[in-house]
């Protein structure tokens, strides 16, 4: 019982062939198309709402260099939010919840910032790798310290990810198969039980959307370093 937990981590298989494209490509289908028309509907309206509200807050900090990333910024947010929040449906399978996946979305965006900031900055670019006033003497273990850290960074944000989204799922479906065995046999505690269920997935919908955007947040933070 114990190992069928994870199996919903699983990439899903048809007929040997591998859904997981499927599984990323989808949910692009259910966003409205922009239209050349003054008047749109409601849903195209809030789309486009949210999406300036969020490129107004992502750029703020930034200088005009790294507006450029607005579009790219946006459209990972999206793409991670649709697939968080999907994933917590029946029958459906969470991309993110694959480590492959959050680091290959990590480690070249992060590695982009990296090259961005060698180029146009060089010299405060290397800066960050020596706080200043350091004494003499801790100069050569900082340089180790702070370039290991540098490169934990995209290790940190596809393992906060997976994490994350792994221990929701797997929360509630320990809950939910809890719930399941305790009906028949003590139906109070079940009932109470599925309440508990019923907070923790509103739980999980907000940490779906919170982790979507820290993702992206700190990729914003990193750019701000860079340029």
């Amino acid at each position: 019982m114990a190992v069928s937990f994870f199996d919903q981590f699983m990439s899903p298989v048809f007929m040997g062939i591998p859904l997981i494209a499927l599984a990323i490509s989808l949910p692009w289908v259910l966003f409205p198309t922009p239209s050349s028309r003054w008047l749109t509907n409601r849903v195209l309206t809030l789309q486009n709402w949210f999406l300036g509200r969020f490129a107004n807050q992502l750029m703020m900090p930034l200088n005009v260099g790294g507006h450029k990333w607005a579009l790219l910024f946006a459209s990972l947010m999206i793409f991670l939010l649709s697939m968080n929040l999907l994933g917590l449906l029946p029958y459906t399978f969470t991309p993110t919840t694959q480590l492959s996946l959050n680091m290959g979305l990590a480690v070249p965006l992060w590695l982009a910032t990296v090259i961005i900031g060698l180029r146009t900055q060089l010299t405060v670019s290397l800066a960050h790798l020596l706080p200043e006033g350091t004494p003499t003497a801790l100069v050569p273990v900082l340089i180790v310290i702070e370039t290991i850290s540098l490169f934990i960074r995209p290790l940190a944000l596809g393992v906060r990810l997976t994490a994350n989204l792994t221990a929701g799922h797997l929360l509630i479906q320990l809950i939910s198969t809890a719930a399941f065995v305790l009906l028949p046999l003590m139906p109070t505690v079940a009932i109470l039980t599925t309440i508990l269920l019923f907070l923790l997935t509103l739980l999980e919908v907000a940490v779906a959307m919170i982790q979507a955007y820290v993702f992206v947040l700190l990729l914003s933070l990193y750019l701000q370093e860079n340029v």
